[in-house]
């Protein structure tokens, strides 16, 4: 059936746009490189974070993060330790860094260890601390790890066992 030969009606359902926003039923969400997860300003994150694609982090963040691509933000502080192969720090950071490339720019405050391939640290950053280059790349997370399955089951609660009354 050519073009010419559909009725008006049959051309403008031919040719409609979805809205951008809403996915088509053919098309699939396929999470990767390209997901950018954001830690909005004002959030306070208390745990780890994997995330198959890049992070960028405007709150507060306390716990590992593990993604492909990683941006403490300036005012974000992060505690912990992160594995990510790219990783930008703009804000405050304290704990142990292992990546590929890390870029520390102006505003940024590291205090802890940096494990690089390739270091960048620009005029009035500031880095107490120890940088040490790696022998092996980094990884971004497998999807085991995304998935949880390589997460140590969580522990039960023990209780202690009461002390008896002795009488002294």
């Amino acid at each position: 059936m050519s073009y010419f030969s559909q009725s008006k009606g049959e051309r403008d359902m031919k040719n409609a746009k979805q809205p951008a926003g809403e996915p088509r039923l053919n098309e699939q969400a396929t999470p990767g490189k390209d997901v950018v997860s954001v830690l909005g300003q004002g959030m306070l994150i208390t745990g780890n974070i994997v995330c198959a694609g890049s992070v960028q982090i405007f709150g507060r963040v306390t716990g590992d993060i593990h993604a492909s691509q990683l941006m403490i933000c300036e005012g974000a502080k992060v505690e912990g330790k992160i594995i990510a192969p790219e990783t930008t720090i703009q804000g405050t950071f304290s704990g142990t860094i292992n990546a590929n490339n890390v870029k520390l720019q102006s505003t940024a405050v590291v205090d802890g260890e940096i494990f690089n391939k390739s270091l960048t640290i620009e005029q009035d950053a500031l880095f107490e601390g120890v940088a040490r280059r790696l022998d092996k790349p980094v990884s971004p997370p497998s999807s085991a790890q995304i998935k949880g399955e390589d997460i140590a089951p969580a522990l039960s609660p023990q209780t202690a066992p009461l002390l008896a009354d002795t009488g002294r």
